[in-house]
């Protein structure tokens, strides 16, 4: 007496991971070390090295978007997606603000408390994910938006030719500190109550 076998898993389960959102995130991955190594050689030079980096980190950050849409549009939203997107997103700007602050031109005390928030924030993710995945949340997508301007001001080497760039720069800066801090008290009050939910059954 023979035994059916289970089919082997295809179509959309098994090629889960790897649908074009995916793809793009892990892109987005492994330009990172590219940047950072771009922003290294080049120092505080802002010579072609440091355009070259601005070029990585905008590309990279177009992804970002591309494949947030892309996911939306075509239905390929994935638990993968929600976990690795954010994580990608944190692997860059942490790049960008521990180099600027390194290079002595962003204050240590923004890089601190951003990532401070940033990797405590997706530790609590993984802590609660047994209850749920917690997605970005409207004010979250802000935060990332101030982040990556305010870090794109930042990178540009136009401090000598156009002196306000900086304090621009600044002021974006601490906006987006403002909302960073702001969005992950609300990420923990959201993280206790998917926790509660789950223990009562809901």
């Amino acid at each position: 007496m023979t035994t059916a076998q289970p089919p082997e898993q295809t179509g959309p389960r098994a090629s889960q991971l790897w649908n074009l959102p995916n793809v793009l995130t892990m892109f987005r991955i492994v330009l990172v070390p590219v940047f950072v190594w771009l922003m290294v050689a080049d120092g505080s030079h802002q010579g072609p090295l440091r355009w070259f980096a601005v070029l990585a980190f905008a590309v990279a950050m177009y992804t970002d978007q591309l494949d947030g849409q892309i996911a939306r549009r075509r239905n390929l939203v994935t638990n993968f997606g929600k976990i690795a997107d954010p994580i990608a997103d944190k692997l860059l700007t942490g790049a960008g603000l521990l180099l600027l602050s390194a290079l002595g031109e962003l204050p240590w005390w923004i890089t601190i408390v951003i990532l401070a928030r940033e990797w405590g924030i997706t530790a609590l993710r993984f802590v609660v994910i047994r209850y749920g995945v917690m997605p970005a949340s409207p004010g979250g997508k802000l935060k990332t938006v101030l982040q990556t301007i305010a870090l794109g001001l930042y990178l540009l080497p136009l401090r000598d030719i156009a002196p306000a760039v900086p304090a621009v720069a600044l002021v974006v800066m601490l906006a987006a500190v403002a909302v960073t801090v702001a969005t992950g008290a609300d990420y923990v009050v959201k993280a206790v109550r998917l926790r509660a939910a789950a223990v009562r059954g809901e």
